[in-house]
């Protein structure tokens, strides 16, 4: 028989991450897997288990080899003809964290659970952040291998 957790006894953990010199879609599959609770022995794909993640020195986060000029992200106003197109480059100098967070969205679900466990994603330019309250777990990205993730 398989037991469901309720939501009344889900807890949810405060992870921080480090960002400088990490590459962004190799971060947004920790960070995602993190945020849907994949970590956890109590996953379930409908519920949100997820925990907090902090990532900080998003400035120093890097693109493996020419995307960071090539890549493009694609918008649309709504209106005919609307298509917006930017690369990293130009969505780094408006919005530093803007790149990790389309990748880490990209990997939720659409809907409302996914736009939910989006907002467990906290990013921050430098190293400073508001959340030091909540001690958050350090990982240590160098450290980190994709066996170690379950053990998160």
């Amino acid at each position: 028989m398989t037991k469901f957790v309720k939501n009344s006894e889900i807890q949810s953990d405060w992870y921080e991450i480090d960002a400088k010199n990490a590459v962004v879609g190799r971060l947004a599959t920790i960070i995602s897997k993190i945020i849907r609770g994949k970590n956890k022995n109590t996953y379930t794909p409908h519920m949100d288990h997820g925990d907090f993640v902090v990532v900080k020195n998003i400035e120093l986060i890097k693109f493996t080899g020419k995307k960071f000029q090539d890549k493009k992200y694609y918008r649309h106003t709504g209106y005919p003809g609307g298509i917006k197109e930017t690369t990293p480059e130009k969505l780094s100098e408006k919005k530093p964290g803007e790149a990790l967070k389309l990748a880490v969205k990209r990997m939720l679900p659409g809907g409302v659970l996914g736009r939910k466990q989006l907002t467990k994603l906290k990013i921050y330019s430098g190293s400073d952040h508001p959340h030091s309250a909540q001690n958050p777990k350090i990982i240590d990205l160098s450290k980190l291998n994709s066996k170690n993730i379950a053990r998160i």
